[in-house]
């Protein structure tokens, strides 16, 4: 048993970390990354034996800090009222046991990166700034198998992810992953704006233009040495946006 002042200093974190999941939500509706009521967002907690989730049900303009539930990796809901979508918890589940680098996993419908997903062989070709970041960071499962409904799907998917930050799944959308919700939400974020670009560049039917692979590999470090601080920057700077016009987030 912990001492108070341990006890309140692990309360006030988990406060902390139900807050920045309840924001990456409500941006994520601003900026046209969510869909219906489904998809999802989930975050290991401190102890490492819990991770938060959103709700069945809810519309993501809904989500608030307190109505995230907590659930354990055997799928028991530990604190919070309502139900969990299956396949959500099939998803996150086994990628955050699997993949110490997603303490946040973010699962969308998108609808640029999901786009990619469409086309045979679809990929995010490293020819414009926003995805050189993602270089080398990206798996991709070919393989569509319906919905994920039990663990044997979402081990696999863990697998084909494994300590990338990126996967695309074929016919599907996306998850994207990080350590903290800051990196995690500014790499969705920067992910849809490469798709979109990229999207809209094949429309135009002409051949993409190549950087060459020193720029990559050279442009790719320089931007993930600044992420942590600029990812926090990002984030920090919605949150205000919120915390300014729907402060009802944060309850």
């Amino acid at each position: 048993m912990g001492t108070m002042q341990e006890l309140r200093t692990m309360g006030a974190v988990e406060r902390a970390a139900r807050i920045d999941l309840a924001a990456a939500f409500r941006l994520a509706v601003r900026l046209d990354l969510h869909e219906g009521v489904c998809n999802h967002f989930s975050l290991m907690l401190p102890d490492g034996k819990r991770f938060l989730l959103n709700r069945y049900g809810l519309h993501w303009s809904e989500v608030t800090a307190s109505n995230l539930l907590a659930l354990d990796a055997d799928g028991h809901l530990l604190e919070g009222e309502g139900e969990f979508e299956k396949t959500a918890f099939y998803i996150h589940s086994r990628i955050h046991l699997a993949n110490p680098r997603a303490a946040c996993v973010l699962h969308t419908h998108m609808p640029y990166a999901t786009t990619l997903t469409l086309i045979e062989n679809g990929r995010l070709e490293m020819v414009e700034q926003n995805a050189l970041r993602f270089h080398e960071d990206i798996a991709y499962d070919d393989t569509y198998n319906g919905l994920v409904v039990d663990n044997a799907e979402g081990d696999r998917l863990a697998r084909v992810l494994g300590r990338r930050r990126v996967l695309f799944l074929a016919s599907h959308g996306v998850i994207v992953v990080g350590p903290t919700v800051a990196e995690a939400f500014d790499s969705l974020y920067y992910l849809e704006r490469a798709c979109r670009l990229q999207v809209l560049a094949r429309s135009m039917g002409a051949k993409l233009r190549a950087v060459r692979a020193e720029v990559v590999r050279e442009t790719c470090r320089m931007i993930l040495a600044d992420t942590p601080r600029y990812a926090g920057a990002h984030f920090g700077a919605l949150r205000r946006i919120l915390d300014r016009e729907e402060p009802g987030y944060s309850r």
